[in-house]
């Protein structure tokens, strides 16, 4: 039964990756859809590759025992920030002066944007050595729900999502996996709904469980009663910081903000915000939810105090190891989905921006476009293979470092691009110089805390507080830099800002044209 659904799965991501080939011919094509995609399938794209098996085995297991059901709270900031301010903020204009710029990737808008081909290559270098370790970090999640629910090893399972995954991504390019991700949105949403529901139920109810979570201790966590259960846990800070990584994080990730690249029109940005706020609420809010009552199984785990036996991937699973059949393989599938559609999006966007805007740029200028789409294609299959090794490198050896890398490619990422690209958006002063700085300091202090973090001050020593606060410190590197270095050219920037300027009959910043 459990492998028939698999089966029926696998089947349909298939056919909706070769029944859009047609329309994935041209880069604009391949990479965005032709920039026609709809609100449901733009606002489900965002949601699962927001969402993966890292969030709902990894980081829910993780921030919930720590944090108990406070954790939930990193799911509401990733609604309302990771989602609604980010869709309102960012989704209109980003539309608008990606098109105006003609730019597909992130490293081609910041190096047309500013003028600058070393700011598009170091972009997108940025990107290559920081999305390889967390597109491998995917499979980790798998590995031991397959190892609950299947007799198949897991390197089956890596080999088989890799090659699925490749098919349909080379197949129907952007519009297959937004399509595909819709699909698998909606498995996430209903199973996920009915796993917590069935946790809860095993425990006796909601009462039951928050009575039960209450009375939990752990002396070398918080000395006070009822923590576990209690509005902000026992570790507002440090969960403060885990709010602003996962939330504010997105605003920054190419894989993320290229879905605005493709938004059809004003009404697909209006209904889109709705869709994948709410998508967020459910996913997010219920991950971490389910995640804070996993100090109830600390029997299955070897107690419900300090760090879990096996590691804190192996609390989600504890918690499921008694739900029958049908509810494991839905399960099952559900964290296939969240990896199989983040994976789709970023080895969409890690190929784009290899061919795009480093081979092309430095090597190939005059490259026709079918030769590009092709590139794009091959490029496809090598991300997709490099992240299955280094996969099976970590499950089949002791070594950890791909795991912490995820949260390390997150906080570089987001601390680099985040802050310039908002302020391009939005602000004419917006200095070359500024974007430099920014890259340079979100990547070097997480470089810094990856290789040699005792020289950090003890906050920072955590990549996950690392990473927020590079986040937050663009937000005063990109003014400062801007206001101490030399101005852009006023016409230059005019120019490009008139695209917001566009009467239909209001400017074209209030409502994009159908």
């Amino acid at each position: 039964m459990k492998l028939l659904l698999l089966a029926a799965y696998f089947a349909v991501l298939l056919v909706i990756g070769f029944k859009c080939r047609r329309g994935a011919n041209s880069v604009d094509g391949f990479v965005l859809g032709g920039r026609s995609v709809g609100a449901w399938l733009t606002a489900f794209a965002y949601g699962t590759s927001y969402f993966s098996a890292v969030v709902f085995v990894g980081y829910a297991g993780q921030f919930g025992w720590k944090y108990g059901i406070s954790a939930t709270w990193a799911g509401i900031g990733n609604a309302l920030i990771g989602s609604l301010l980010a869709w309102t903020i960012l989704g209109r204009r980003t539309r608008l002066l990606t098109q105006h710029l003609n730019a597909s990737t992130m490293p081609e808008f910041f190096g047309r944007r500013f003028d600058s081909r070393a700011l598009k290559l170091v972009a997108s270098v940025i990107i290559f050595v920081f999305l390889v370790p967390y597109t491998a970090s995917l499979y980790n999640g798998l590995s031991r729900l397959f190892g609950m629910a299947f007799s198949i090893d897991y390197s089956v399972c890596i080999i088989l999502m890799s090659v699925l995954t490749a098919i349909y991504v080379i197949a129907g390019g952007y519009l297959a996996t937004a399509i595909n991700d819709f699909i698998q949105g909606i498995i996430m949403l209903f199973g996920l709904v009915a796993v917590i529901a069935a946790v809860i139920l095993s425990k006796g109810g909601l009462t039951v469980a928050l009575d039960g979570l209450a009375r939990v201790s752990d002396p070398a966590v918080s000395t006070t009663p009822g923590i576990f259960a209690s509005f902000f846990g026992p570790d507002p800070l440090n969960l403060l910081f885990v709010v602003i990584l996962t939330s504010l994080g997105t605003w920054g990730l190419p894989q993320m903000v290229q879905k605005f690249y493709a938004i059809k029109n004003e009404d697909a940005v209006r209904k889109g915000t709705v869709i994948s706020t709410l998508f967020a609420f459910v996913i997010a809010g219920g991950c971490y939810f389910l995640g804070g009552f996993g100090r109830l199984f600390g029997d299955r785990l070897g107690g419900a105090v300090g760090v879990p036996k096996g590691g804190f991937d192996a609390i989600i699973p504890a918690m499921l190891s008694d739900l029958g059949p049908g509810l494991i393989a839905l399960t099952v599938i559900l964290v296939l989905s969240a990896s199989m559609s983040t994976l789709s999006s970023l080895v969409i966007t890690s190929s784009s921006t290899l061919t795009t805007d480093f081979i092309k740029e430095s090597f190939a200028k005059r490259m026709p476009q079918k030769t590009e789409v092709l590139t794009i294609r091959i490029f496809v299959v090598v991300f997709i293979a490099i992240s299955a090794v280094l996969a099976l490198v970590q499950h089949k050896s002791s070594v950890t470092f791909i795991a912490q890398l995820m949260g390390i490619s997150w906080g570089a990422l987001a601390g680099s691009f985040l802050a310039p690209f908002l302020f391009a958006l939005y602000w004419k002063g917006t200095t070359k110089a500024a974007c430099w700085a920014s890259f340079l300091f979100g990547s070097g202090i997480m470089i810094v805390d990856m290789v040699t973090r005792d020289v950090l001050p003890p906050i920072l020593r955590s990549p996950i507080n690392c990473g927020a606060i590079a986040m937050l410190a663009g937000f005063v590197i990109v003014p400062v830099v801007s206001f101490l270095t030399k101005a852009p050219d006023r016409h230059f920037t005019d120019a490009l800002f008139a695209c917001y300027e566009r009467s239909h009959p209001i400017a074209a910043k209030t409502a994009l044209a159908d």
